[in-house]
């Protein structure tokens, strides 16, 4: 199997797969609503999740050299368990992430037509809502653009661990350099200090449990811990790297990009006496309404749509690699640059269909808020209740600085596993 070829391919891969939407738009929105106690809960949740969640993610899928299908097998078999429970069990995860996969890729080709936009001259000549009505409720009025998305994506994913690992060494690192400039730009605005100040405001009104559940949701699908995909980062992952730190840093630049986006966002919105906005009209009616009143706009339009470009398809190469690892680990005659160019197709030809936000809104809310959820609950019970303790802290320990042991693995077990449990009930419910 192919294996990165060091920890800053690795980490820089699992970022990528980290650094999303969730970053973009769902941070910038829920730290602006709930201040500076939002984001200290949102940073402790982040360093619980990424120290054992992560951890626990990335070395199952060292152990079972495999990502979804592989490893839910080898943590039964390590127990004594049926791994073929563990198969049956491993389906609800992959298929919340083939179907994450479909309706994120339509996503990513909003904001291609956004950035080819910004190129060429017309979004910032344009009445957005317009724009945006003609960008969301027409139906294929991106065909084009979804298409593109899923070649680039596809040509990242031929070489498998070592085309992830190239292509993440350029797009995440444009990323965080692209925002930090367009931040930069925010930050010269008139009263944009306001911004930061709102940002990082006491308000005792947020001191609440509501604001509390708002930043572990917000962390725990900040870091993609899906029951399915991070294990295919640790299948690729040579056995002397330290999995404990790489999460750490994994955790340390997804809250990076998170920031970062939100320095960008939040003046903006306070600077220009916009709305609070969150998900699409944050990125395709906001931001393009503001960019059309500041100097340089179409330049800064254009910085911001690549570098969320970048992170999007960052996201969606790790979601094609998963579910190809996995067809080709059960059906092992198969070839696997037909079923990547087989995945690709499925994904554009059912996405395609879905392009009016009106189709795409409900898909994505099913996913996001009943099946990845769920998965992610399935897996971390896996982990922490059926995969065998001694062989979980033995490859934890594989290549650590560190040694860890049983306080580890009890808050994993008794603080994570609970509360990846209440974050599925809750979103469920509310």
């Amino acid at each position: 199997m192919n294996k990165f070829n060091s920890r800053l391919g690795f980490i820089l891969t699992a970022v990528g797969s980290a650094v999303g939407m969730a970053n973009v738009w769902g941070f910038p929105y829920k730290l602006q609503e709930g201040g500076l106690f939002f984001l200290i809960v949102y940073i402790f949740f982040i360093a619980l999740f990424s120290y054992v969640g992560l951890t626990s993610e990335f070395a199952i899928g060292r152990i079972a050299e495999a990502g979804t299908i592989g490893s839910y097998e080898k943590a039964f078999a390590s127990s004594g368990k049926n791994p073929k429970l563990g198969r049956a069990i491993s389906i609800l995860p992959l298929i919340g992430l083939v179907l994450l996969t479909i309706g994120y890729a339509v996503v990513v080709a909003y904001i291609f037509k956004a950035l080819f936009d910004s190129v060429t001259g017309s979004l910032m000549t344009s009445d957005v809502n317009i724009w945006y009505k003609n960008l969301s409720e027409r139906a294929y009025s991106i065909w084009p653009f979804h298409l593109l998305v899923i070649i680039f994506t596809l040509i990242n994913c031929l070489g498998s661990a070592k085309t992830l690992e190239k292509s993440s060494k350029f797009m995440m690192p444009a990323f965080f350099i692209l925002f930090i400039v367009i931040a930069i730009k925010i930050l010269t605005l008139p009263n944009a200090i306001e911004g930061y100040k709102y940002m990082f405001r006491i308000d005792n009104s947020k001191i609440n449990i509501g604001n509390v559940v708002s930043a572990m949701g917000q962390a725990f699908f900040s870091l993609s811990i899906t029951g399915s995909a991070m294990m295919i980062c640790g299948a690729y992952l040579h056995k002397g790297e330290d999995i404990v730190y790489s999460s750490k840093m994994t955790g340390l630049l997804d809250t990076i990009a998170a920031l970062v986006a939100a320095f960008v966002m939040i003046p903006s919105i306070i600077v220009f006496s916009m709305d609070q906005a969150g998900g699409p009209g944050l990125l395709f009616q906001v931001l393009p309404t503001i960019l059309q009143n500041i100097e340089g706009g179409r330049l800064f339009a254009i910085i911001l749509y690549l570098a969320v470009l970048f992170a999007g398809i960052s996201s969606l190469q790790i979601m094609f690699e998963v579910v190809v690892e996995s067809l080709t680990y059960v059906f092992k005659k198969l070839d696997r640059k037909v079923v990547l160019f087989s995945i690709a197709s499925l994904v554009f030809l059912v996405g395609v269909n879905m392009e009016k936000i009106s189709d795409w809104g409900p898909f994505m809310d099913i996913i996001s808020i009943y099946i990845i959820p769920i998965g992610a609950m399935i897996g971390a019970i896996t982990w922490f209740y059926i995969l065998d303790k001694k062989t979980l802290i033995d490859e934890v320990n594989s290549g650590a600085s560190k040694k860890y042991g049983e306080a580890w693995y009890k808050i994993g077990k008794y603080l994570y596993t609970p509360l990846v449990v209440v974050i599925c009930i809750l979103t469920i419910i509310m």
